[in-house]
């Protein structure tokens, strides 16, 4: 590569990043993507059980079901009223109750005696993100206190092993240390995507690619241009993201290098840049660009393994997805995020993300020439 070449490059990224500061709409989606849009993201959608409206209906009143079996406590659970059986049916209608205990009568008196009384929890399955975290949380402390009544302890020792569980990477199981880092990450793929196809369209709509044609310069220095100027912009919103929302606002402890990150993401940058690129060239308008991003980013994000492992998808999906390379990004970043780990564990997926996106790359130059072409003509 020449060094008229490079000079090139850097100058139309200038120009890129001029264009990129006289259009705020764009400077505020980018601000409130790696802002606003990661806070509510992380705490919005709560993982946990959360305020959960419960309603106890006491049919025994006694010292045993008084210690409100299964209720549990803020602020995981409300404080449960007390309620009646014709109550319950109304307020699980209106949604005022998730989930309702029904104690029956002589409960305490079956359980001296060593009996197995029915409780019945009933629980409103529309909240599909509470309803078996709920029911787990429940049924293990109404047994809990079960046994806490009966023997002091609140484990029980009739099962023939102790399983001790090791909660590794986030022991807490907090939701908010999810959902916060991997907003970062999925919006870095969707804001490359929008940015650098916005800048493509923004030229032809303005005829300034005309102008461009009749300069010196090749679809390759272009697109090298708007890639290197638009990744910029992204790749210091995610420094931010990462620096401030997550580590100091959210309070999430990053396990691995925000370096190491920072520099994979750079090289995805190629990758996700092009592919609005050749979405760009495939687009007349900002409106069919807009269809063509919503078509393309949602398969990209929900398939990438974030929202759920890939070894839950069907098998045809997963091998599609191997030629995408968020399904690469998405993997190492989690891996250097989450559990800290470093450029000889995740170096297959770069490998394997650059392999995709240089393939990416070659497809978007070939439909850029192709589109000068057409326009020359």
């Amino acid at each position: 590569m020449s060094w008229a070449t490079l000079s090139n490059i850097y100058r139309l990224g200038l120009k890129e990043l001029k264009s990129l500061w006289a259009d705020k709409v764009l400077l505020i989606l980018i601000c409130w993507a790696f802002t606003g849009a990661i806070y509510t993201a992380a705490t919005g959608a709560s993982q946990e059980l959360r305020n959960a409206p419960v309603a106890v209906v006491d049919e025994d009143q006694s010292p045993l079901s008084r210690r409100r079996v299964g209720a549990g406590d803020p602020p995981d659970v409300r404080p449960p009223p007390p309620a009646t059986q014709a109550e319950l049916d109304q307020g699980m209608d209106s949604g005022r109750y998730n989930f309702t205990l029904i104690i029956p009568a002589n409960f305490q008196h079956d359980v001296q005696a060593g009996r197995r009384p029915d409780v019945q929890l009933n629980i409103d399955a529309t909240i599909m993100s509470q309803a078996f975290i709920g029911a787990t949380y429940i049924k293990s402390i109404a047994l809990g206190e079960v046994n806490e009544y009966l023997t002091g302890k609140r484990d029980s020792a009739a099962t023939p092993i102790r399983l001790s569980t090791r909660v590794r990477f986030n022991p807490n199981l907090t939701g908010v240390w999810f959902g916060g880092v991997m907003e970062v990450i999925n919006n870095v793929t969707m804001l490359t995507i929008i940015l650098v196809g916005a800048a493509f369209i923004r030229e032809r709509e303005h005829g300034t690619i005309e102008h461009l044609l009749v300069m010196p310069l090749t679809p390759f220095e272009i697109m090298m241009a708007k890639i290197w100027a638009n990744g910029l912009a992204v790749l210091l919103g995610a420094s931010f993201a990462l620096i401030v929302m997550v580590q100091h606002v959210l309070q999430v402890p990053i396990a691995g290098s925000v370096p190491l990150f920072l520099a994979a993401a750079a090289c995805y940058l190629f990758a996700a840049a092009s592919i609005g690129i050749f979405l760009g060239t495939l687009a007349r308008s900002m409106p069919q660009l807009g269809l063509l991003i919503i078509l393309s980013i949602i398969p990209l994000l929900l398939l990438s393994g974030g929202v759920t492992p890939r070894e839950s998808m069907p098998a045809i999906v997963g091998n599609i997805m191997l030629g995408a390379p968020t399904t690469y990004f998405v993997r190492l970043a989690q891996g250097i995020l989450y559990r800290g780990a470093g450029l000889d564990v995740v170096w297959r997926d770069l490998l394997a993300m650059t392999a995709v996106g240089a393939v990416f790359f070659n497809i978007a130059l070939f439909r850029f020439r192709k589109a000068v072409t057409q326009t020359q003509i």
